[in-house]
């Protein structure tokens, strides 16, 4: 978001008092003792402006066009002021042009954010003018004035650039207030399905439990631990289950595995298609294995593997302890990992 006066009316206005001085010049041009000055400043200075006007991209002039302007604005009373006689009865009229010309090309350069380049400009027009006619001279030919249009630029300009900077840092802060709230409202929306599905996945058993005043048989409390690491799956499992691997790790677990499922969120960047291919060869690996341990874990985003699993299973049966042997270890009977784009 840009905060500012549109560059039309800028360039339009800056156009305008630009070719007035010229007009101003040349209309003066007999007060001079010697016009070839006065030509040499009208082109310097209309190169200058024609320059600073053209559309160039970013609003912060170039330092090589400022350095340029400046030394314009430093040339141009040089060169008329050489012409002219500081003690002409009546004053010199508008053959002092030069000074509202240094004034409109200084504010010019400041409003493009080179304040420091205009301030120069100005006081070496101020310096010279009290040089050439005194301190009189900086309120009868314009200087001040010149001094007055930077100062306002500066104070402008930087208004605008800070307007510009805050309204930047509130739309992020905007944006970050939209996502959080849009993240919240995710985590929200997530934990109601989460247990909606916990709600109707215990329903049945939570039911029998009242019925029967809490006395279950063996079967029965077995089933309420299988239905409790299928609840667990649902909290820390998340985007690695769909039926298939619901089914399988309910047979895994059956057969008396301990079975693992960790999604850390490395499935996020998958689409719907992706998704159930990587799920559908993680059912398959479940299927295939025996192993009495079984780790199924997610990668974070940025690797090309998507889910590793790892089947282990228990080794020795710890006869040698009594020797001071610890003989039990687990042996890997499986390591997966299923890609995160399919294989060609």
């Amino acid at each position: 978001m840009n905060i500012g006066v549109p560059r039309s009316l800028i360039v339009t206005m800056g156009a305008l008092f630009s070719a007035y001085h010229v007009v101003l010049a040349l209309y003066s041009i007999a007060i001079p003792r010697d016009s070839l000055p006065v030509f040499v400043a009208i082109g310097l200075y209309g190169i200058a402006t024609i320059v600073s006007l053209l559309p160039q991209g970013p609003v912060r002039m170039p330092v090589w066009l400022a350095s340029f302007n400046l030394a314009v604005a430093c040339a141009l009373p040089l060169l008329v002021t050489s012409v002219l006689d500081p003690q002409r009865e009546g004053g010199n009229g508008y053959a002092t042009w030069y000074v509202a010309a240094v004034g409109t090309l200084m504010t010019i350069t400041s409003t493009r954010r080179r304040h420091g380049f205009a301030w120069v400009g100005v006081a070496f027009l101020a310096v010279q003018t009290i040089a050439w006619a005194g301190f009189g001279a900086l309120g009868a030919i314009g200087v001040i004035g010149s001094i007055s249009w930077v100062a306002v630029s500066h104070v402008l300009s930087s208004g605008m650039a800070k307007a510009t900077r805050d309204a930047q840092r509130f739309s992020i802060a905007e944006r970050e207030a939209a996502d959080w709230q849009a993240a919240q409202e995710a985590h929200v929306s997530e934990r109601q399905v989460r247990l909606k599905q916990t709600g109707a996945m215990a329903f049945d058993m939570l039911h029998t439990i009242v019925e029967k005043r809490g006395e279950l048989s063996d079967e029965e409390r077995r089933e309420c631990l299988l239905l409790e690491g299928a609840i667990r799956d649902e909290i820390r499992g998340r985007k690695l289950l769909n039926d298939d691997v619901r089914r399988e790790v309910m047979t895994a677990r059956r057969r008396g595995s301990t079975v693992t499922l960790l999604d850390e969120g490395g499935l996020d960047d998958l689409d719907d298609e992706e998704l159930q291919r990587v799920l559908g060869r993680l059912a398959e690996a479940l299927h295939a294995t025996d192993a009495d341990k079984i780790i199924a874990r997610t990668v974070p985003e940025g690797s090309d593997t998507a889910v590793t699993v790892v089947g282990l299973r228990g080794t020795g049966d710890g006869s040698a302890s009594a020797l001071g042997y610890d003989d039990t270890g687990e042996e890997i009977l499986l390591w997966l990992e299923i890609p995160r784009l399919p294989e060609r």
